[in-house]
């Protein structure tokens, strides 16, 4: 059986080779032919101050590519993006629902509600950086470097300083002004104390909903009903309570607030 199927697609394989092979072989061809040297995949030039390098685009483009697969990452710790979607997974928790709404719907709201919040920030980060980049005013490492401060003050806003004193401790580092803190050291303070004022507000979301479990459960049992689980029946009046005091506008505007917005 591996040799019929070994047989049968390799000249396929060869196939696919070979296309994938020929348009470099006549890249290469035509280059040489014409004396025209190809494009340089890595070319460092020396800038106009002392120890400036500039690099080639190409390596712009790759460099570029691979920060993009850490973008998740930076969602979740430069943004609001943690707060707001560990409270709507307590949230959730606290109805009772188990997969409504869903993951990708919850997942949706967190990132636009995240866009939402961070506004004023990436118009700033566009303003300071990218657009003096496009205009070829600043270097690419400059331009990072301008775009970084709008979220790196926006992160040290939200940071308690405990947090970033602990952190500061593990790393043995001291800083003198808050703009001289590192990113390293930045980053995760924000995270937790993102984390710890998440889950301060789902305590207190969590407690209408406990209150509601308690009497349900309190009048089942006096009833004699102590075989039905009380969650069956809480759920509808949880969720009727939710829907009176107009919870998702009330916990959206909440979260808002907290930012300052």
């Amino acid at each position: 059986m591996i040799a019929l199927i070994s047989t049968r697609f390799f000249p396929i394989l060869l196939l696919l080779l070979g296309m994938l092979w020929a348009p470099l072989s006549l890249a290469q061809d035509a280059g040489g032919a014409s004396g025209i040297p190809g494009i340089p995949a890595f070319t460092v030039e020396p800038g106009e101050g002392e120890g400036v390098q500039e690099y080639s685009v190409t390596l712009q483009i790759l460099a570029l590519m691979t920060a993009l697969t850490f973008l998740p990452a930076m969602l979740m710790m430069m943004t609001s993006f943690t707060r707001i979607i560990v409270v709507f997974a307590i949230l959730r928790q606290a109805l009772g629902l188990q997969a409504t709404p869903s993951n990708q719907i919850l997942l949706g709201l967190a990132l636009f509600l995240s866009i939402f919040i961070m506004k004023p920030v990436l118009e700033e980060a566009n303003r300071v950086g990218l657009q003096p980049y496009l205009q070829e005013e600043v270097t690419s490492l400059e331009a990072v470097e301008l775009a970084s401060q709008p979220f790196k003050k926006f992160m040290l806003e939200q940071t308690r300083e405990s947090d970033l004193g602990l952190f500061m401790r593990m790393a043995d580092e001291q800083y003198q002004t808050p703009d001289d803190v590192s990113f390293w050291v930045l980053m995760p303070a924000f995270v937790t104390s993102e984390l710890k004022t998440a889950f301060q507000i789902g305590f207190i979301l969590f407690i209408p909903f406990l209150i509601i479990d308690m009497v349900v459960a309190s009048v089942l049992m006096a009833m004699g009903m102590m075989m039905l689980s009380p969650i069956i029946i809480s759920l509808p009046f949880k969720i009727m309570l939710f829907v009176l005091v107009d919870g998702w506008a009330l916990i959206m505007g909440t979260l808002a607030a907290s930012y300052g917005i």
